[in-house]
């Protein structure tokens, strides 16, 4: 795609992309679950987790571990560990203001695609000071099926009303970038913790550094 995009819509994924919360939520799940004596393979399990919903998530952990799986317990260690980080502040990854800035000068219609759900979305976006810069915030509460299926990023074109096709999504994760690409979107990738797979970069319109190469794209290709 070296041409000009015709673009109505930037579709924004929240973790990883904007916040970076992906290696809190790593960290805390590892230290949760090394504290109940569970240290086998809990990396690379983790990794695997990344861009996927909570409860596909929960779902990984009790198939890898049994059904005895300490799964509430697990939860409340994650969600304290996380929190004690989070006291300190929600950052922004590089770029996400200037990013945000530019889109709204250009009058640029955006929206949150998200696989967290609405109660942690308004949380952590509200945390972070950003929170009021959207009006379109779609989260796993409002799909049957969150990403990797396209579900979500077709319902936000639906709700910007747009097709799918004249939308930028901008996301961090291998998932993530399935979901976008499924559902038609010009996909850049911002790599977080994981790099991209070889099957993963092909569905890129590019693979970026930081928010900031995202948004000087943006407007290499007249989209802004």
């Amino acid at each position: 795609m070296t041409g000009p995009w015709d673009v109505s819509a930037v579709l924004l994924d929240m973790d990883g992309t904007l916040l970076d919360t992906e290696r809190v939520y790593f960290d805390s799940l590892i230290a949760a679950l090394n504290a109940h004596g569970y240290t086998e393979d809990v990396v690379a399990l983790c990794h695997a987790m990344i861009g996927l919903p909570g409860p596909e998530c929960e779902l990984m952990l009790v198939r890898r571990y049994g059904d005895d799986f300490p799964l509430a317990e697990i939860n409340r260690a994650f969600a304290a560990n996380r929190d004690e980080i989070f006291r300190a502040g929600l950052p922004l990854k590089t770029g996400a203001v200037e990013l945000l800035d530019a889109l709204r000068s250009a009058q640029c219609p955006m929206a949150i695609v998200t696989s967290s759900s609405r109660r942690s979305a308004d949380r952590h976006l509200a945390l972070a000071g950003i929170r009021t810069r959207f009006d379109t915030v779609l989260t796993r509460d409002d799909v049957v099926r969150c990403k990797p299926s396209p579900d979500l990023y077709v319902l936000a074109a639906e709700r910007l009303r747009v097709m799918p096709q004249a939308c930028v999504a901008i996301e961090d994760s291998n998932h993530g970038v399935n979901a976008a690409h499924a559902a038609g979107a010009i996909t850049l990738m911002v790599p977080d913790m994981i790099p991209p797979t070889e099957e993963t970069r092909a569905k890129c319109a590019a693979v970026l550094p930081d928010l900031n190469a995202a948004l000087a794209m943006l407007r290499e290709r007249g989209a802004l």
